[in-house]
């Protein structure tokens, strides 16, 4: 280049820029939007064939989860028939006298029953709710299993608000036993 005329070296100096600028243009408009949309089109690709997957997926499983849906509602029509249903206070008080004969607790205070009323454990839900306050005394053991088996067996029944106290006024074998409070809230059947 040093034996070249100044004026051909700045020509080719010149044109070696605009070759430069050419090309670093071309690849920021033409190049580099090629390969967003690419780059787009292969996302879009993509997502498509995963839904195709997920598709497919749910149409080899309909069968499955057809039967699992009619599983299942064989067994919520199962516990529905188990509901309270009528007369709420009536049916609450026969349930706990029921289900307390195999247990050492004793239940001689119930309160009026409350509802049916809309649900306040889950918001939208299509059952209305009852609760009724019962008092009772029993050992700390005793109680204890009570209350497990109770919301094991009755799983649209929970015992909420529940305080235990020491049972006042007893003598020395019985000074074990606790006195307790607690609301009892049930599902009600809903009209069919």
């Amino acid at each position: 280049m040093k034996n070249m005329p100044k004026e051909k070296r700045n020509h080719l100096i010149l044109v070696a820029l605009i070759v430069a600028i050419v090309a670093g243009a071309w690849y920021m408009v033409v190049y580099k939007s090629q390969t967003e949309s690419l780059d787009t089109a292969r996302s879009k690709r993509d997502a498509a064939v995963k839904k195709l997957q997920e598709a497919k997926l749910a149409i080899k499983t309909a069968d499955a989860v057809e039967a699992q849906l009619c599983d299942v509602k064989k067994r919520l029509e199962k516990v529905e028939d188990t509901m309270a249903t009528g007369d709420l206070y009536s049916w609450t008080i026969n349930v706990i006298r029921q289900f307390k004969v195999g247990y050492k607790v004793e239940i001689p205070q119930f309160s009026q029953i409350d509802g049916p009323r809309d649900t306040t454990m889950l918001a939208n839900f299509p059952y209305k709710q009852a609760t009724l306050t019962i008092g009772g005394s029993s050992h700390f053991h005793d109680f204890g299993k009570f209350i497990a088996d109770f919301e094991n067996q009755f799983p649209y029944m929970r015992v909420v608000n529940l305080t235990l106290e020491p049972a006042s006024g007893l003598g020395a074998p019985d000074r074990e036993r606790l006195s307790f409070r607690m609301e009892i809230t049930t599902l009600v059947k809903p009209a069919s």
